[in-house]
This record gives C-alpha cells, structure tokens and sequence, in this order.
C-alpha cells in the first residue's frame, strides 16, 4: 500500500470514528467537518496507534459557543460574560450536553439561561430554589424564573425547578445527579442570619447525598483574601477559600482542582457596602460608579470538588 493510500484510509477512520460518537452522544455531526490529523515524531507509526482528535469535549465546546451566542439570552447577561467567563468555567467543571446538572438557587437565571438550552435535547437541568416561605427574594427568584421558563418552551421547555428547604434540603433522589453547580451562593449561607442559623454544611451534605459516585460539585464564589477569617469577612460577602473547600470535605468530597478562570487581581476586597460595592449590584449607586465598574466583578475562587467512587465490596469466597 503506498503512502497516500494509507493517510487517506486513516483520515476516512478518523471521519467515522467521530460520527460515530456523534451518533452515540445523541449530538449532530458537522457537515464538511476537516479531520486534523495528528502529528507523530515516528512518521511509519500504525494506524492503530493513533487517537482520533474529535472528542466528546470538542462538542461540547461546540454547542457552548452556539448557546453563549444564542439570541434568548438577555444583552445584560451577556455583558457579564467578561467576567463570569461562562465557557471556560463550564468546561472546568466538566459539564456536557447528556448530563444530568442541579443548579443551585439560580436567582434570576443568569446560568440557566446557558445550562438549560445546552442540556434541553440530550441532558437535563434542574434549578434547585429556595422554597419561597415569608422570604421575599426567594419568592422573586422563584417568579421570575418560572416566568423565564415559561414564556420560550423551545429553549426551557425541558427544565425543571425544585423547592428546598435550607434547613432540610433534599435535591432530588440520592445519586441522580452527574454535576451540582452553585455560583455566588455559598457566602449567603453562613451564619449572618438573625437566628445564627447555618446552612451551609447542611447544604454540602445534600450535594454530596444527591450525585452520583464520581460526580461533580462546582463551585463558584467571592474570594477572601488569603488568611483572612471567616468572622472577619464572612458579612462582607467574600469567603476564605479555606472554609469553602472544609465545608465540602467535611461532606465527604475530595477537592479535584481549582482554577484561576475567574479571578480579578483588581479587586482589592475593602469597599463601604462589601463585594456588593462592585459591578452587578453597585450598591452606593452614582457615588463612585467609575472606579467600582474599572474594577469589575469580584474576585472569586473555582473549585471542582469530586464524590469518591467507594470500591466495591470483595466478595468472600
């Protein structure tokens, strides 16, 4: 067989190989889709030992970017995606179309407008909200993203939402879910409440309760200053980074990894009203608006938290 024979028998492999995986993550092929061909330093190696490039990841970067530039989603949502960085922080957590992903209380759906059209036709989203009680921004949350919901079926048609109780929450049935994110949430469940109550561990547990062995927990949230102590900060908004991965240790998660995805070395973390001083919620309105929107949205820490696969028993002979 002569050289060009060969390279045309291996690129066609290839070419199959990834409709293959197309057809089997429920996903459409590309029409036209080139075949990289991967380089070897041994230029007679097998076919056999090369890898196809295409993978399951290359398509979910593919539907990620057709989704962050879907229409449906809101011009003030997409003005965050400088600093939310939506794409990268998604991938870092492993997320793809044929997943099962609890979001925990999404507020007004700034990721939901992402998660759940990306997961609408092979995956599914669940947005896990407080139960709304006598508490007035659970019962807006919870409003506004039934309405969200509601009015474009063709995009959230297939999202659920569930109500949980902050004491007591249950997410779903144990070991239903392959990934829960929660992003900016954790600082709002330590104990800054009137009663001293904290819902936080209680909280970590349910995630842990509700993945599957080996799922994903990620984590979003404002990032204290190294050293800093959780009472020093903890009514700033900002989080020690150190409390957040105890919490989830202390549920039984292995931390996996962190990132620097969303970090913002501008953010110096010592502002009259907290984090809430900066870009979305400028909460001192005009009074220095400037300065806090150069600066941008907080700091924050990323953190991939796994559920241990527990070995299974062996068996007595």
């Amino acid at each position: 067989m002569n050289r060009g024979t060969q390279v045309a028998r291996m690129g066609t492999a290839r070419l199959v190989a990834a409709l293959l995986l197309a057809a089997c993550l429920g996903l459409p092929a590309v029409a036209g889709a080139q075949v990289a061909h991967t380089a070897s330093a041994e230029p007679d190696q097998p076919a056999d030992m090369l890898v196809p490039p295409t993978s399951a990841s290359d398509f979910t970067a593919s539907q990620l970017d057709s989704v962050l530039a879907g229409s449906w989603r809101s011009p003030a949502n997409r003005a965050r995606d400088v600093y939310r960085h939506p794409k990268a922080t998604l991938q870092f957590f492993g997320v793809r179309p044929d997943r099962t992903v609890i979001e925990i209380t999404p507020g007004g759906g700034w990721y939901a407008e992402i998660l759940a059209p990306l997961l609408h036709d092979n995956g599914h989203y669940v947005a896990a909200e407080k139960a709304p009680g006598a508490d007035s921004e659970a019962r807006s949350d919870d409003s506004a993203l039934r309405k969200k919901f509601a009015a474009d079926a063709a995009h959230y048609g297939n999202a659920r939402i569930v109500q949980f109780d902050p004491k007591a929450p249950v997410f779903g049935a144990p070991a239903s879910a392959d990934l829960v994110l929660t992003f900016r949430n954790v600082h709002n469940w330590i104990a800054t409440s009137k009663d001293g109550s904290d819902t936080a561990p209680a909280m970590f547990k349910a995630f842990f309760a509700v993945l599957k062995p080996g799922g994903v927990l990620g984590v979003v949230d404002h990032r204290a200053d190294d050293g800093a102590s959780l009472e020093a900060v903890k009514r700033s908004g900002y989080l020690p980074t150190s409390y957040v991965v105890k919490l989830a240790t202390d549920a039984g998660f292995t931390l996996d990894e962190s990132s620097e995805i969303n970090a913002n070395p501008k953010d110096t973390k010592d502002y009259p009203k907290g984090v809430w001083t900066l870009p979305p919620t400028l909460t001192l309105g005009e009074q220095d608006r400037a300065k806090y929107l150069a600066i941008g949205e907080s700091d924050r820490m990323t953190l991939r938290f796994v559920k241990p696969v527990v070995p299974a028993a062996a068996s007595t002979p």
